[in-house]
This record gives structure tokens, C-alpha cells and sequence, in this order.
């Protein structure tokens, strides 16, 4: 039995600055020059978004496209592309408004200030049932800090260590503070009305959490599920593998609602499993890999890495049937080698600044731009989905 790939797409959140690691903004300004980039409410967030599509391979190119024709924008100004999910080398004590007049931009400002300068990556699964919408919000929910420990890339905050490998987690204002895990469609639309009455929420975009339903009149026309824990995922290969990874737990739901869903599967009841989610996202914004986590089964404590390789193991076969067993393999080497924020961390441990940790991994990630730019252009193979 084949089962069809889901449509799937990005928001992709990138700082922009100096080869030399110092960020600078200009986001309002390549939002007017380049066609498909849009602004935060910080000019050094600089945004962009993939077109609903399935296959793997047309994904690859439709991440690689926009940053091709930004490359060259950004090089006649000399400024390049950074890594990482935080302003890793300042100033996080100013905020730099992308549109002095924009009302919501004012109150993200004022309400939040540079807590929310973070960069990210959001990946949306299309999902139209809604009843198989709200049980894999509810899986991707209790699972959401595997994908926090993978992607993990925000160990620094002004040239100094943080002690934390995902400090944009930490900091950014998750909000309402309480999200409950939801039941269904009707809970959901009660519970938006409601937090829109108390002002918890400005409007409905304004529920900032791991994992959302979105749709394109929310909370009532919905068609996807949206992860927003992830922190920057620069390079497509490792964003190809956690979407599949993601996409594969949620073929194993649509198989087994019974043994996936949290609300059928789990000893415990959705208040616990909601708060258990939140600790283990917090765990892992900590300790990434390293955390240690309670599974949603039971709430027996497991250390993320062996939470991730378990369920590697377990959709061997699926991916296999689904051809996308190879897009995985990127994955396997982030369990065996760190993820960027390990990998940093040691690396000044070592003695190596932040300022030349994140020049390095900018202009690798030029050159790895360029390899994949032949891959993404060539026939379409069984690896790429």
C-alpha cells in the first residue's frame, strides 16, 4: 500500500549581515527590490516562503531559488546570509523597525521587545480532514521538542554564551502562556474566540506556540498544520530530512489513530499532556539532544537522542515504502555528530569566538548552496521524494 505525500512548504526566517558575522538589517529594503521576500517587525529578519508542494526534489529548488537571487542583492552591499536562530553577535538590547508605522509592529515592539528577533524555520504539512488536522496537532504537539533538540542552532546571544543550545526558545514569548492540547475543530474556534474576548490575543495570528492548525481563515477554514519550535534550519538537506521525518510520523497516525494519537494512545489526560509538552520543549531548548525528556506514552523519562533514534527505527519500513528512506540520512549524522549548537559550543570551548563560529558557518553555507544548486536542478530522483 502507497500512500500519497503531503503538500508541504516553509516560512524561512534568515538574519542578514557581514561576512564577518556582524548582523545588519535591510529586510524593508530586499522586501521592495526582490519579489517573495517579506519583512518582520525587526528589519534583521528577512522572510520568505515555499509554495505548497509535495515532492521532495521540487522543495529542495523552491528553497535554493529565493536565496539566488538574494545572494547577488546582498553581495553588492557586502552582506551575506547568517546562521542561527538568535543575534548571536548583537545587539539584542535595540530593536530596529522594519516599518516605523505599522500599529502591530508597534505593539510586538512594546509588548515584546527583542525577544522576538529571532530567526526560524516553519514547516506547514497540508492536512484537510480535520479530524486527522487536530490528532496530528495533538502528536507533533507531544513531540514537539524532537524537532527543537534536532534543530537546535541558538547557543549565543551577543557574543556570549548562553547556556542553552536553543536560547530563541527560551526567550521568545509564547503566547497565550497556556495552550491547551485541543480536542477537536470545535475547541479550537471556542477557545481562539475566546482568548480574542480577553485580549490574551491581538488577532489570530497571534498564538505564537510549537505547534498550530492554519488555514486561510482561521479558527474556521483550515487545511494545514503549521511547527513553529523549529529553530533556523540553514541547510535544505537537514530541513528535507526533519519535514520527512515529520511527514512520517504523521503517515503512521493516519494508519494507527489508536496507537498515535495522544488522546487515544496516552495513560495520561490532555491537561498533563499539554503541560508535559511545554517541559519537554523547555528540556530541550536547554540540553537539545542531551535533555531528557518524558515520553507522552506514560511519562517515563527518556533522553531525547534515544527518543529520536527509536522512532527512526520504527518508520524504516514506512520511509522505505514511501521512498524517502535516504532523505532521512541527515538526520543520522546529527544524532552521531551534535546539531549546529553542539557543534558550536564545542568549537569555543575550543577557543574559537562567536564572531568567527558564525563568518565560518556563513560562508559554508554559501558553498553548500552552490553544490545543491546542481542537485536541485537535475531529474527528480527516489532519494529526493
Amino acid at each position: 500500500m502507497s500512500s500519497p505525500l503531503l503538500l508541504k512548504g516553509f516560512e524561512v526566517e534568515l538574519y542578514t549581515g557581514r561576512p564577518d558575522g556582524t548582523v545588519v538589517g535591510c529586510s524593508a529594503e530586499v522586501a521592495s527590490a526582490l519579489e517573495g521576500f517579506v519583512t518582520e517587525p525587526d528589519c534583521r529578519n528577512l522572510e520568505y516562503i515555499t509554495p505548497p508542494e509535495a515532492s521532495y526534489a521540487t522543495q529542495l529548488e523552491l528553497l535554493l531559488e529565493p536565496r539566488r537571487r538574494l545572494r547577488p542583492w546582498l553581495a553588492q552591499r557586502g552582506l551575506t546570509l547568517l546562521p542561527g536562530s538568535t543575534l548571536s553577535t548583537g545587539d539584542s538590547q535595540r530593536f530596529e523597525r522594519s516599518d516605523p508605522e505599522n500599529p502591530y509592529h508597534a505593539y510586538i515592539e512594546s509588548s515584546y521587545g527583542t525577544r522576538v528577533v529571532t530567526a526560524s524555520v516553519h514547516i506547514n504539512l497540508g492536512l484537510t480532514d480535520l479530524d486527522q488536522l487536530f490528532a496530528a496537532c495533538r502528536l507533533v504537539r507531544c513531540e514537539a521538542a524532537l524537532l527543537l533538540a534536532l534543530s537546535a542552532c541558538s547557543p549565543f546571544v551577543d557574543g556570549q554564551v548562553t547556556g542553552a543550545h536553543s536560547q530563541r526558545w527560551l526567550q521568545f514569548p509564547l503566547t497565550p502562556e497556556q495552550v491547551p492540547l485541543f480536542l477537536n475543530h470545535g475547541h479550537y474556534i471556542a477557545w481562539v474566540e475566546e482568548q480574542l474576548q480577553l485580549g490574551t490575543m491581538q488577532n489570530v495570528r497571534h498564538l505564537w506556540t510549537s505547534v498550530r492548525p492554519n488555514g486561510e481563515r482561521r479558527p474556521y477554514d483550515l487545511n494545514r498544520l503549521e511547527i513553529r519550535i523549529c529553530d533556523l534550519v540553514a541547510d535544505p538537506q537537514l530541513l528535507l530530512a526533519l519535514t520527512a521525518f515529520v511527514e512520517l510520523r504523521l503517515h503512521q497516525l493516519l494508519r494507527d489513530s489508536s496507537g498515535c494519537d495522544p488522546l487515544l494512545a496516552s495513560g495520561l489526560d490532555p491537561q498533563a499532556l499539554a503541560a508535559l509538552a511545554d517541559s519537554n520543549d523547555q528540556a530541550a531548548a536547554r540540553s537539545s539532544l542531551d535533555a531528557e525528556l518524558l515520553h507522552w506514552r506514560d511519562g517515563s523519562p527518556i533522553v531525547a537522542r534515544d527518543w529520536i533514534a527509536a522512532e527512526l527505527d520504527g518508520m524504516q519500513a514506512l520511509a522505505s515504502e514511501l521512498q524517502l528512506a535516504e532523505l532521512l540520512t541527515p538526520l543520522q549524522q546529527v544524532l552521531a555528530q551534535g546539531n549546529q549548537a553542539m557543534q558550536w559550543l564545542n568549537s569555543h570551548a575550543q577557543g574559537a569566538s562567536v564572531a568567527e563560529l558564525i563568518a565560518s558557518a556563513a560562508a559554508d553555507l554559501e558553498q553548500l548552496e552552490t553544490r545543491l544548486g546542481a542537485l536541485s536542478t537535475s531529474p527528480e530522483t527516489g532519494a529526493l521524494g
